[in-house]
C-alpha cells in the first residue's frame, strides 16, 4: 500500500513523499506586482513539502483581481520570482508558480490603469472584493473579443516562459475556482455564440488553448492545471451536466502529457473516481476541510497521488516533521492571510526555534 511518506516522480521532480503546498493567496506583492521582501523566506521555509504551488500570479495587467497579488509579466517580476525559486531550491524543495487570470473577479480599483475587467461574457458575477477603499461590489466585465482571447492565450504562455527563466521548476494553471478558465466553462458566466460559447466543446476551448500553449512553450512535463469541479466560487454554476463537461475536459487535458493534474474537491465522489480513472498522470487531490487524521487517506485507497495543505502549512513552516513526529500543530490565524508584513507571513514558530528558547 502506498502511504504518505513514499517518494513519487512528477514530471522532472523527485519529491521525497506525497505532501505539497497549495495556493494561497497572501496579498503581500508590491504595488506593481513584484514579490514582496519577505516572499523568498516566506516560500523557503515550507520547502520541507516538497512541491510549493504559489499564490496565483497573473499573467497580465488584465489578469489582476486582488491587492497586492505578484504578477508575472516584467523583468521586476522575473527577478523577484528568481529570489524565490533560488531560495526553495537552496533548502531542497520545488517551486510551480501557479498562473491566474482573474477575469471577471476583479474590480477597475485593484488593477494598474483602472481597467474594466475582462471576461468571456459581459455579466457581473454578484459578488464583493476588497479594494483600496474597502469592499466594493464586482463591476460588469467586459466580453473579450476573438482577437483578445488569443491575446490572453499569448499571455499564459508568456508568463509560462517567464517562470522558467525566473528558475521555477514549472507552473500551474489555474483553471479553478471562478477565475477566467472556469468562467468560459460555465454557461451562467459565458454565453459566447461562438466557436468559444454554447456547447462543452465550444466552452472548454479556451482551457484546452491555455494548457496547449503552455505545455508547448516549457514542456508538458513542467505544466500541472488546477480545475473544481462544482465549485461555486465567484458566483459560477457550471450547470446540471458538470460532471460530463469535466469527464470531457480531463479527457482531452489528459492527451497533452501534463506532469498532474490538481483537483480542489466539493465532494462529487462518483466523478472524482471517474477523473482518477480518465487521468493517467499524477493527480493531486485537495479536499475541503479535510480532518488531519485523513490527510493519507486517498494516497493509501489510490484515489490520489498527492495530498496537497494549505492552512496546515501557511502556519506550519516545519508540517513535514511535525506530522512524522506527531506533533501537535501551530493554529493558523486569518487575521493575518490577507496584506501585511511578515506578522503571520514568516513568523510561525518551528520546533526547533521552540527548543531553543531558554527555559
Amino acid at each position: 500500500m502506498t502511504t504518505l511518506w513514499d517518494p513519487i516522480r512528477i514530471g522532472r521532480m523527485n519529491l521525497p513523499h506525497r505532501l505539497a503546498m497549495s495556493p494561497l493567496t497572501r496579498s503581500r506583492a508590491m504595488p506593481d506586482g513584484t514579490p514582496s521582501e519577505f516572499a523568498a523566506e516566506y516560500y523557503s521555509q515550507r520547502a520541507s513539502l516538497g512541491l510549493l504551488i504559489s499564490e496565483g500570479t497573473q499573467p497580465s495587467e488584465d489578469g489582476q483581481g486582488f491587492l497586492n497579488s505578484p504578477g508575472l509579466h516584467s523583468d521586476a517580476h522575473v527577478a523577484g520570482w528568481r529570489e524565490i525559486a533560488d531560495a526553495v531550491h537552496a533548502q531542497g524543495g520545488h517551486l510551480f508558480i501557479q498562473i491566474m487570470h482573474a477575469g471577471r473577479m476583479s474590480h477597475p480599483d485593484n488593477t494598474p490603469h483602472h481597467r474594466p475587467a475582462v471576461a468571456p461574457s459581459a455579466i457581473a458575477p454578484d459578488a464583493q472584493i476588497y479594494t483600496p477603499t474597502g469592499l466594493k461590489q464586482v463591476p460588469r466585465p467586459r466580453a473579450l473579443s476573438l482577437a483578445e482571447i488569443q491575446d490572453t492565450v499569448a499571455d499564459f504562455r508568456l508568463a509560462a516562459a517567464r517562470a522558467i527563466e525566473a528558475g521555477a521548476d514549472g507552473v500551474e494553471i489555474h483553471a479553478a475556482n471562478g477565475y477566467l478558465i472556469q468562467q468560459f466553462l460555465s454557461p451562467n458566466a459565458n454565453t459566447r455564440e461562438d466557436i468559444y460559447g454554447g456547447s462543452i466543446a465550444n466552452r472548454m476551448r479556451f482551457a484546452l488553448e491555455v494548457a496547449t500553449a503552455v505545455a508547448q512553450e516549457i514542456g508538458a512535463d513542467r505544466t500541472g492545471i488546477r480545475l473544481s469541479p462544482g465549485s461555486r466560487l465567484g458566483g459560477i454554476d457550471e450547470g446540471s451536466n458538470h460532471d460530463e463537461l469535466y469527464r470531457a475536459l480531463v479527457a482531452e487535458l489528459a492527451k497533452l502529457g501534463l506532469a498532474y493534474l490538481h483537483i480542489a474537491h466539493n465532494g462529487d465522489e462518483p466523478l472524482l473516481q471517474a477523473i482518477r480513472a480518465l487521468w493517467p498522470g499524477a493527480l493531486l487531490v485537495n479536499r475541503v476541510n479535510r480532518p488531519l487524521e485523513l490527510i493519507g487517506q486517498d494516497i493509501e485507497s489510490g484515489l490520489a497521488d498527492v495530498s496537497p495543505v494549505g492552512r496546515w502549512a501557511l502556519a506550519n513552516p516545519d508540517l513535514v516533521h511535525r506530522l512524522r513526529a506527531g506533533h501537535a500543530l501551530n493554529e493558523a490565524d486569518p487575521q493575518t492571510f490577507y496584506g501585511g508584513g511578515a506578522r503571520g507571513y514568516t513568523d510561525y514558530p518551528r520546533l526547533q526555534d521552540q527548543a531553543q528558547v531558554p527555559g
